[in-house]
């Protein structure tokens, strides 16, 4: 079976691969375990000096790099051009911060000299979506590579031609020969990848049913693992927020990526004393948005990425109509090529419709009514996920009081969650565990060694 690659606007092919064999497969696994073994005792600034040498290959091919973005997954142009201009941010960043973020931490001992340093684990294979196809790899990588570890990438076969760009890309930067791989192979062979004792550990950004079913396969070899999964975020506004921001925020939140983020804001739950004002400007605002070809600049939504999540989406749209909710905006499968789904809101959504309980992942808003700020936690926090959490309030004593209550891994006031190299990422409950980014980030793929040193007779 080939693994083919799909323009998602019209539906046309672009391009097929043939699976790797098992033969070719096997050098590559060899090629990373050898390459690590000498990257490893490489010093930190030759290490991080790969990362700079791949920022400036990114800047460079960033027109290339946007456009197949765009091609193979129809993220709008604009927002593919953000993608690669962030991919160039993370490895600045830990090009820069590595070595303060891995420096061996003196801890004091009587008679003795102790210190925690942060060594390799080895080689770390990533299973990653076709989202974000540049970013969620280089957000690993930059700080694998940093901390003296090698790179599998087993990438959605949706998105060949970036997974094989990405290598490109850091092979162009000067990375010693199979330190990071890409291989082009279908799902069933991850469990065998995972179980070669030449792969230290694993990381994965996707859905929580794939999650779980890696995280098993990994704990069977006692492997570390890092998940980065689903969310249903939701996006609280109070009634002393300000509501033109919060809408005008709202819909960035919600249609970014053609909302196809597990950190887009999904479930809007509003004071109902502000709900009529915040629906009517987010329904507004969600309406202007430019539907369309994703290479034409002024395109806001672009298509889904394959058609199964069209129809997944529109199921869940019926359902929760058919539940009691009130369409304020789309909701309607348009005729013509490609994947396209519209910016949809609906009002009056309640625990127990699917676009409540479950994850839309494409650009439709459930919005929620609530009698008061108690009302609104808690139904932010009834939900399986805990990926990340927007709060609008005009009162700093009671967000810094109400953010300690909000169940995710990241809550944002007055803003929209965003990932950010500088902070750790990461979700709780069935959105996973584990970090990236940030110091903890770095460390997530390290053995964090004592080291104690007793005096010589």
């Amino acid at each position: 079976m080939m693994i083919v690659s799909v323009n998602p606007a019209t539906g046309a092919e672009l391009a097929r691969h043939r699976p790797q064999s098992v033969e070719e497969v096997e050098a590559a696994l060899a090629a990373c375990a050898e390459a690590q073994a000498a990257w490893r005792v490489r010093d930190i600034t030759e290490r991080t000096a790969l990362l700079r040498e791949t920022a400036r290959v990114l800047r460079e091919g960033r027109e290339t790099y946007a456009a197949l973005i765009t091609a193979e997954m129809g993220k709008p142009i604009t927002e593919a051009r953000a993608e690669i201009d962030k991919c160039v941010w993370v490895c600045d960043h830990y090009a820069d911060q590595a070595p303060a973020y891995l420096a061996d931490r003196p801890v004091a001992s009587d008679a003795a000299e102790s210190a925690v340093v942060y060594d390799p684990l080895g080689v770390v294979l990533a299973v990653m979506p076709w989202n974000y196809p540049f970013w969620q790899f280089f957000r690993f990588a930059a700080p694998a590579l940093a901390a003296g570890n090698g790179t599998l990438l087993k990438h959605a076969n949706t998105v060949p031609q970036c997974a094989l760009a990405v290598e490109e890309v850091v092979r162009k930067a000067g990375a010693p020969d199979g330190l990071c791989r890409t291989l082009l192979v279908e799902v069933d062979r991850v469990a065998g990848l995972i179980a070669d004792p030449r792969v230290a550990a694993v990381t994965l950004t996707g859905s929580t049913e794939v999650g779980a079913i890696v995280a098993a396969q990994a704990a069977a070899q006692l492997k570390k693992q890092v998940l980065e999964l689903g969310g249903s975020d939701p996006f609280v506004v109070l009634a002393d927020a300000d509501i033109p921001a919060a809408a005008e925020t709202a819909v960035r939140a919600r249609f970014v990526n053609n909302g196809q983020s597990c950190v887009n804001a999904k479930r809007f739950i509003v004071e109902e004393s502000v709900a009529d004002a915040f629906a009517a400007a987010f329904t507004a605002a969600a309406a202007a948005l430019t539907v369309g070809d994703p290479t034409q600049e002024e395109t806001r939504v672009g298509p889904l990425a394959r058609s199964g999540l069209r129809d997944t989406l529109h199921d869940q749209v019926t359902r929760t109509i058919a539940a009691g909710a009130e369409v304020l905006l789309g909701g309607e499968v348009p005729d013509g090529p490609g994947y396209f789904y519209p910016p949809t809101v609906l009002d009056h959504v309640t625990p127990g419709m699917a676009a409540f309980d479950e994850e839309t992942f494409g650009p439709v808003a459930a919005l929620t009514r609530v009698a008061d700020a108690e009302k609104a936690v808690a139904l932010a926090n009834r939900t399986e996920y805990g990926l990340g959490a927007a709060l609008w309030t005009g009162d700093p004593d009671r967000a810094r009081r109400l953010v300690r209550v909000l169940d995710a891994g990241a809550v944002f006031v007055n803003g929209m969650v965003a990932s950010d190299p500088r902070l750790p990422f990461g979700g709780i409950k069935k959105s996973g565990y584990g970090r990236e980014l940030g110091a903890e980030g770095i460390r997530e793929f390290t053995n964090t060694k004592t080291v104690w040193i007793g005096p010589a007779s």
